[in-house]
Formats: structure tokens, sequence, C-alpha cells
């Protein structure tokens, strides 16, 4: 039994250790600004320096957009406040 419990979670982790390499994930304590780049993108900025640009799952977003982001350090997956509406990350990358 236990050899195949240490199978099986050898290649669990196997097919986990890709997606987990391959998310991007930024530090936003330094953000002080953003800009919209199309209808569901937007990239944010350390005083002049990008930091990462930003896909969003269902939202859109514009110059006049109110945004908040809830945690300092975010990843793919993780959400963004827009407009007082919550909204689902797909993509982060980092600039």
């Amino acid at each position: 039994m236990g050899k195949k419990a240490l199978i099986l979670f050898s290649f669990s982790l196997l097919f986990l250790a890709p997606s987990l390499a391959m998310s991007d994930c930024a530090d936003f304590t330094r953000m002080t600004s953003w800009a919209a780049l199309g209808s569901r993108s937007m990239i944010f900025f350390a005083g002049n320096l990008p930091i990462a640009s930003v896909n969003l799952q269902n939202c859109t977003v514009d110059s006049s957009s109110n945004i908040r982001v809830m945690k300092r350090y975010v990843c793919d997956s993780d959400s963004v406040i827009v407009d007082g509406q919550q909204c689902a990350i797909m993509t982060l990358n980092l600039i």
C-alpha cells in the first residue's frame, strides 16, 4: 500500500510542478499607478517603471476605473477589485 501511495504522489508531483513553475507573481508593495491596455488588460507601475501586465477574466477596465489590489504579492488566479467588483486575474506577466 505504501509503495503505491509513493508512486501516485510522485506522478501527481510531476504533473503539478510545471504549472507551479509557470505561474508568475509580482510584488505590488511599490506599485504607484496603473494604465488600461484595452478592455480587459492593464499594466501596473512603480514610479515610471512597469511591474507587470494583467489580463482579467470577467471584467472590463478603462482609464476611469477604480482599481484596488487586495494583496501585496499577487499571482495568476488571484483577483483585483475593479469599480467595486471582484475580478479574477487570468494571466500576470512580469515586465
